[in-house]
């Protein structure tokens, strides 16, 4: 059975940082490329970056690059998010998932909180 559990969010003030972890078990994480989404109150899933299955390429959306980076450890399987210069507009619940835009980016875990106050 595929696991997945966000951890690491939490309350910051706008321009500070976080960094987020997902612990994935129940499935051949190497073999995955892997993806972080996030979902707003009253807001669509939204993508925000994938990292290759052997960290061989990144790739983020508009609205978090230059900002978040992705990066993972096959050795014991866990996947991260760096959040930098965090904006208001970046609250919302976290996911990690092995899935992709063909599939809702499902399975996806429990969610980890990123709340940004002004």
């Amino acid at each position: 059975e595929v696991q997945l559990v966000e951890s690491g969010g939490g309350l910051v003030q706008a321009g500070g940082s976080l960094r987020l972890s997902c612990a994935a078990s129940g499935f051949s994480f190497s073999a995955y490329n892997m993806r972080w989404v996030r979902q707003a109150p009253g807001k669509a899933l939204e993508w925000i970056a994938t990292i290759g299955d052997y960290s061989d390429f990144t790739d983020y959306a508009d609205s978090v690059k230059g900002r978040f980076t992705v990066s993972r450890d096959n050795n014991v399987n866990m996947l991260y998010l760096q959040l930098n210069s965090l904006k208001t507009e970046d609250t919302a619940m976290y996911y990690c998932t092995n899935g992709g835009k063909w599939n809702d980016y499902e399975p996806r875990g429990q969610g980890t909180q990123v709340t940004v106050s002004s």
